[in-house]
This record gives C-alpha cells, sequence and structure tokens, in this order.
C-alpha cells in the first residue's frame, strides 16, 4: 500500500482515455469543451467562459497545493480529443478512504466510453495501488444521470445529506445523495471490468 503523492505527476491511461494531472496550460484544451450550460447545471462553480474556467481550474490546482484534491484532466485517445476533468478528495491515508468527484465531460463525450473507462482507472488506482478500502461519491438529488452512472459501475447508495447545498432556483435548499464502492465489492466486480491497462509515468507499479 502507497500513500497519495499530492507532488507526484500521475498518468492513467488505457487504449480509450488518458488521466493526466490538471495544470493551467490546459485552460486552452478545454475552454470550447467547457462552453455548454449543461454541464454546470449541477454544480455551484462554473466554467462556460474563460474567466470561470480560471477560477475554477486555479481553486483545483491550489487544493491540490494543499493536499486537498487531486484533479485530472481527461483526454479521449479514440477522438484524439481533451473530454473534461475529474478528481479525488477527502483522502485519508490513516482510514484508507478517498472520494471521487467534480467530474464534467463536454457534450459529444457524455454518454460514450469516456465516464465508465475513467472511473475503472481511478477505482483501480485506488484501490489496487493506494490499498484503499473505500470511495465515496455523491450527485445533487436530481442529477439522474450522474445516479445512473455511479449504479452502473456497482456504486452502492448509502443515504441523502439533506438539505446540503443552495437549490438549483436559487430558492431554498437541496439534497445530495451518497454512494460508495468498497474494496471487496470492486474485487467481485473484477470479472466484468473493461479491457484495460494501468500506466504511472512517475512511480514503479
Amino acid at each position: 500500500m502507497k500513500a497519495l503523492d499530492f507532488s507526484k505527476e500521475y498518468i492513467l491511461e488505457n487504449d480509450n482515455v488518458r488521466l493526466m494531472p490538471l495544470n493551467l496550460e490546459h485552460i486552452e484544451k478545454l475552454l470550447k469543451v467547457s462552453n455548454d450550460p449543461n454541464i454546470w447545471t449541477f454544480f455551484l462553480e462554473k466554467g462556460e467562459n474563460r474567466k470561470e474556467l480560471l477560477a475554477y481550474f486555479l481553486n483545483a490546482i491550489d487544493n491540490r497545493k494543499i493536499e486537498k484534491e487531486y484533479p485530472f484532466i481527461v483526454y479521449d485517445k479514440t477522438r484524439k480529443a481533451y473530454a473534461g476533468t475529474t478528481r479525488f478528495y477527502d483522502y485519508s491515508k490513516e482510514l484508507r478512504v478517498i472520494k471521487l468527484g467534480h467530474t464534467w465531460y463536454g457534450k459529444d463525450f457524455r454518454g460514450t466510453q469516456v465516464n465508465k473507462n475513467c472511473k475503472y482507472l481511478l477505482l483501480e488506482f485506488a484501490f489496487e495501488y493506494l490499498g484503499l478500502e473505500r470511495i465515496g461519491f455523491g450527485a445533487h438529488i436530481k442529477n439522474k444521470i450522474s445516479i445512473a452512472a455511479m449504479k452502473s459501475i456497482g456504486c452502492k447508495e448509502e443515504g441523502v445529506l439533506r438539505n446540503f447545498i443552495p437549490s438549483l432556483d436559487g430558492k431554498g435548499r437541496a439534497n445530495i445523495i451518497l454512494f460508495s464502492i468498497l474494496r471487496n465489492e470492486w474485487q467481485a466486480f473484477g470479472q466484468f471490468q473493461l479491457s484495460k491497462k494501468l500506466k504511472n509515468k512517475s512511480i514503479e507499479l
């Protein structure tokens, strides 16, 4: 079991996608992709224009520096194009847990193989390299697409955080639904995994 090293440049990839650490140079790669209001429906943060996306990037990168989050940019190898972002957060080496979220993709990449490939690489890295016992997820109670995606990779529903965030219309509050997947569930699900290969250019596996 190894600890998540926020200073290392982890690269996760298979035949379909590549995940690389997010940095400011990637703004131009995602500016056109992020200019879609449907992406940001369920996010408190926004990124539809350069100013908003810069703030989004700076926040993610700063949170990596203080070891709060580890953000990735997602590259679709089949389309040869940058698709979106995702990240780890709330990591605890002592408890052997982490959360996965802040995931979004451009409209051309939603409903494709991208998300499932990314999730498998991230789950494999967390469970098999970091040796974690649990990965947590969350979604706005009305985000049916994200909820279905989490269930499709074997996540189990755990409960609801009531009135956790402001409602979409700015009036009142909204609930967040919680999911998780455990190490033994990942191992049992392994026979259904996509054919994949984990490459990490900064560490020995």
